[in-house]
């Protein structure tokens, strides 16, 4: 049960260990297994996520590569989720202590238990409740920065909706596919292409004589953040395939591959698992919202900055103690909702357009959001509930079917953003066959928050060696 708990709750990312200092310790207890940025990642962090991902395949460890190479990829993928973090506190993105007091509630409530039995049950595993709230913090502060990213950049326009409808209307399949990713940064050279194209076709060519299955190849070669997953791209519609495969994945029969194929991302291998009607999966849900707003209007440049500081005051009232209705009954411009005390109803995300959606999504029940500006003026939100409810309707349906691909649009864009991050930031690897690779060294920034003074501090200490070189 613990160890699909962390699954479901930590999703990849990898636990995060505190260091229990001894200050007369003559020699440091814990193993430097990489510098990133002026944060460190400790070789405890590096062994428990191992440790993690060996039982996620306890009956498949066949299709795991050799423990070197497999710690490269688990290495890389705890790097990456440091990086967001960092990235994401730069950006001022944060996470409160009593929002991860709800998270870790959250986690015991969805699997059935009491926070008291989930913090047993994780000490049974030998995981520090200290790291699994760290590492459930690192969580929630990713998600964010996704949802920030997401913000201005990711739009699905109503001719996309209804070229997806159609194309439903028409086949009612789904795929089930996985894929195998060697990427090319962007405006590759003739030479990087040329080397992506001889590893694909070597991969290709491992996976035809049957000397390697795929999942195996995947966790081995692939520079998807799937790739620990061998590959898994889970179900799919047709409207959630990328146009570049789409119309060869029809003619597939499962267990079949296709490419190599150059993407946006550099050059795939996409294998067909199987195929299913869309009856037979579980019924499409979509997520609705039950929220307030305060709405005041921005008619043109010289009144913006006074709308703006009159949404900023009312905000302060809000956040002082006053009743977020009855401060919209008062001061709202929005019409049609001033009355109710905002009241929105309940609706789907980009119902209101994309950037009240994001906000929406961004904030936890009860939550008021910052200040924020859309097309209509400056808007104050406060997210009510949440629910799950069935694509019945056509609303509903076509409300689906843009989160859908909105989603797919937001994984091409942002795995392309994590390969900029990781190639533009400074990583100095110090465990493994990989030891001694440094990346692109930038001018660190400071930490922004005291709880890294700990870490920052192990960066600067980084030159002395380790225990088991004294």
């Amino acid at each position: 049960m613990m160890k699909k708990l962390l699954l479901s709750a930590l999703a990849s990312a990898a636990l995060a260990a505190t260091l229990t200092a001894h200050a007369q310790t003559a020699e440091p207890i814990d193993r430097i297994a990489a510098v990133v940025e002026e944060d460190v990642i400790l070789q405890s962090e590096l062994d428990r996520a191992m440790r993690n991902v060996l039982a996620q395949y306890a009956n498949r460890q066949d299709q795991l590569p050799p423990r070197d190479v497999l710690e490269k990829q688990v290495l890389e993928r705890l790097i990456l989720v440091r990086l967001q973090v960092e990235r994401a506190e730069r950006s001022g993105i944060r996470v409160s202590d009593d929002e991860l007091d709800q998270a870790v509630n959250g986690v015991a409530s969805q699997n059935g238990i009491s926070p008291d039995q989930l913090r047993q049950q994780l000490a049974a595993e030998g995981i520090g409740f200290d790291d699994f709230r760290a590492t459930l913090r690192d969580e929630m502060i990713t998600q964010r920065m996704r949802q920030s990213f997401a913000q201005g950049r990711i739009n699905v326009s109503e001719a996309e909706v209804n070229s997806a409808l159609a194309a439903q209307a028409s086949t009612g399949t789904q795929f089930h596919l996985a894929h195998i990713l060697v990427a090319l940064p962007d405006g590759a050279t003739a030479e990087q292409i040329a080397t992506g194209q001889k590893k694909i076709d070597g991969i290709k060519a491992l996976i035809d004589k049957g000397e390697m299955d795929f999942a195996a190849a995947a966790v081995r070669y692939s520079d998807s953040p799937n790739a620990l997953e061998g590959g898994d791209l889970g179900w799919r519609s047709q409207d959630e395939i990328p146009t570049v495969f789409a119309d060869q994945i029809r003619n597939l029969q499962p267990g079949q591959i296709i490419g190599p194929l150059r993407g946006p991302s550099g050059f795939q291998l996409v294998r067909l698992v199987e195929v299913r009607d869309a009856s037979q999966a579980a019924p499409g849900t979509v997520t609705q919202y039950e929220a307030r707003h305060i709405l005041i209007r921005s008619d043109n440049e010289a009144t913006d900055a006074q709308a703006k500081a009159k949404a900023e005051t009312l905000r302060a009232r809000i956040a002082g103690g006053a009743d977020f209705a009855t401060v919209a009954k008062e001061s709202s411009e929005d019409q049609n909702t001033k009355d109710k005390g905002g009241d929105l109803g309940w609706f789907a995300q980009d119902a209101f357009g994309p950037e009240f959606g994001s906000q929406i999504a961004g904030l936890r029940d009860g939550q008021v959001s910052a200040v924020f500006k859309t097309s209509a003026g400056w808007h104050i939100v406060q997210r009510v509930a949440t629910r799950q409810t069935s694509a019945s309707t056509d609303d509903t349906r076509r409300a689906q079917v843009r989160e859908t691909i909105g989603r797919r649009k937001l994984e091409d864009e942002y795995n392309r953003y994590l390969r900029e991050m990781r190639g533009e930031a400074y990583v100095d690897i110090r465990s493994g066959a990989a030891a001694g690779q440094t990346t692109q060294p930038v001018t660190p920034t400071a930490p922004v928050e005291e709880t890294r003074e700990q870490r920052k501090q192990r960066a600067q200490n980084a030159i002395l060696p380790d225990a088991s070189q004294r």
